[in-house]
């Protein structure tokens, strides 16, 4: 993969907290399309789109995709892991390079929640939204994953227990993270041992894993806003797409979940071909491609 033309850089959102990210301008020599924004989830950063990138920018578009705060090399500050804050952060890192039009935002599981928020939160910054494999906090198909879900969704119970996590996993980061790859892949050859090393690397770092956990405790709090904002100004209207991956289970509640957020007729659900959870490593070729498509219609006005 050439990497030539990418950019790591970072910009502080507030003091003492810098965002690090990276720009890949367009590669395409016609006129620059627009600004696509991607969003990773745990136990990732930036790096699950190092096959997306370029084919992206190749479309036309300036691509950035940051570390959200806590994770990879952006700060690990002891507070600010609601989604609406980790979405302000990407709104002030659009500031600081001067993008003022929408950008086409892509979250993938908890940069899904955080991509929604940003839709929710600042929608003259977004142009359309496509996030998933998540169960987005204040749904019910959220509190069913606490619930009848709880064994499959453990970690979400385990991350919120203050202390305790961050004392068993300390020095086992590699077996931990290794848990989520194994478990929710489908196409097993995806996620090779370099990657797994470059993953673990990253969360071994002093104060990621604490950062991680604390993305998962401010999720009561995120259902608490979400479903306040919703009963304050209804769903979405946004252009929204969910990308999930066909072997994946969130397939299942997509729709539903969707429904609960989203005005009818604004959105649609995806199935990412021989793809678990991993969207964007497990089946990058057709990510982009249903991902391009949706931006395009989006950007020609058809629904």
């Amino acid at each position: 993969m050439d990497y030539s033309t990418w950019r790591h850089r970072t910009v502080e959102v507030e003091p003492s907290v810098h965002i690090a990210y990276i720009d890949c301008p367009s590669k395409s020599k016609k006129s620059e399309q627009g600004v696509i924004l991607l969003v990773h989830g745990f136990p990732q950063t930036s790096y699950q789109f190092r096959y997306v990138i370029n084919p992206l920018a190749a479309a036309g578009y300036r691509v950035l995709a940051p570390d959200y705060r806590g994770a990879g090399a952006s700060s690990k500050p002891a507070t600010g892991f609601t989604k609406a804050v980790m979405a302000r952060d990407l709104v002030r890192l659009l500031n600081a390079l001067e993008i003022h039009e929408p950008v086409h935002v892509i979250g993938h599981d908890i940069g899904g929640m955080i991509a929604f928020a940003m839709a929710a939160k600042h929608p003259s910054r977004v142009a359309s939204v496509n996030w998933g494999e998540c169960p987005l906090p204040g749904t019910s198909v959220y509190a069913e994953d606490r619930t009848t879900h709880a064994v499959q969704q453990f970690h979400f119970i385990f991350h919120s227990v203050p202390d305790l996590p961050l004392a068993l996993v300390a020095g086992r980061e590699r077996i931990y993270l290794s848990h989520f790859f194994q478990k929710l892949a489908y196409n097993t050859a995806a996620i090779k041992s370099e990657d797994v090393d470059h993953y673990v690397r990253c969360y071994e770092q002093p104060g990621a894993m604490r950062c991680a956990f604390e993305v998962y405790r401010a999720f009561e709090q995120d259902a608490k806003e979400c479903k306040e904002w919703i009963a304050s100004y209804g769903k979405l209207s946004l252009p929204a797409l969910c990308l999930s991956g066909a072997k994946s289970r969130h397939i299942d509640d997509a729709e539903e979940m969707f429904a609960e957020v989203h005005q009818e007729g604004t959105y649609e659900v995806i199935a990412i071909r021989d793809s678990g959870h991993y969207l964007a490593e497990e089946n990058p070729e057709m990510f982009v491609v249903e991902s391009l498509h949706f931006i395009e219609r989006t950007t020609s006005g058809s629904k």
